[in-house]
């Protein structure tokens, strides 16, 4: 497949790290599967693992193989993981190594060319550095993918998705939806927290895909419980516009 081949795809960042992305792309790959489309998971850079079973594990590609429908390897979901838990250029040169912008895009390329669809997810936020001349936003531009915003449900989530909006469409993507994802229980003025972002949302064109609340047991199905079915279905179908009458009403 050429690298300027459209992907069908969809690009998922976050407002800050450490705000669910992991957890809502595990779980759109989980109710993608359920609708008959054979998801793959691609999360092309993760800083931070840990030695299990003689092996060294991120977490994070791990959830998202397991919750691919199409079998794949750690190696596949995530061709460049570093062992620091740490901003990824820096947890690059701790190795001595170097985040191959060409090689991430052939690998999402080959991987797509296997899967309905893919679902790829960015490291950190929208703008962290992958090397000296280069970020995960332009990574984003690099796949041309439609952008899913994870807002982390937290003080200072409204400033931070909006910002994260902005740079976004100044670097000429589309925000196709955005999910906020609870991340720690009992924040103070929650629902209203939410409101306002649906409001400058709505403003915007940009739809809510589903407001996740703080789960004990977040496994893809329970988070994919409280997604938005009409607007995955909507985005989803336009995305892979050949396997819509596979999807469930």
């Amino acid at each position: 497949m050429r690298p300027n081949t459209a992907l069908n795809a969809c690009f998922v960042t976050g407002t800050d790290t450490e705000v669910g992305k992991t957890r809502i792309s595990a779980a759109l790959l989980h109710w993608l599967a359920r609708n008959g489309f054979l998801s793959a998971a691609f999360k092309p850079v993760a800083a931070g693992t840990s030695l299990i079973d003689g092996q060294w594990v991120n977490e994070d590609v791990r959830a998202l193989r397991e919750a691919s429908a199409l079998t794949l390897s750690d190696a596949e979901v995530g061709p460049f993981q570093f062992e620091a838990a740490c901003a990824p250029h820096i947890a690059a040169s701790l190795q001595r190594r170097t985040i191959d912008r060409n090689a991430i895009l052939r690998s999402a390329h080959a991987l797509a060319a296997r899967a309905d669809v893919l679902v790829v997810e960015g490291v950190g936020g929208f703008c962290v550095p992958l090397g000296d001349d280069w970020d995960s936003a332009d990574l984003a531009c690099d796949l041309k993918l439609p952008v899913v915003l994870v807002v982390g449900l937290r003080l200072g989530c409204i400033n931070h998705a909006l910002l994260t909006a902005e740079a976004v469409r100044a670097r000429g993507l589309s925000l196709a939806g955005w999910v906020g994802n609870s991340v720690s229980p009992g924040m103070a003025w929650l629902d209203k927290n939410v409101t306002t972002l649906r409001q400058r949302f709505q403003k915007q064109h940009i739809p809510c895909w589903g407001c996740v609340p703080w789960l004990a047991e977040p496994t893809p199905a329970a988070v994919a419980a409280h997604l938005d079915q009409a607007a995955l279905r909507a985005f989803f179908s336009s995305v892979s516009p050949s396997l819509v009458s596979s999807l469930k009403t």
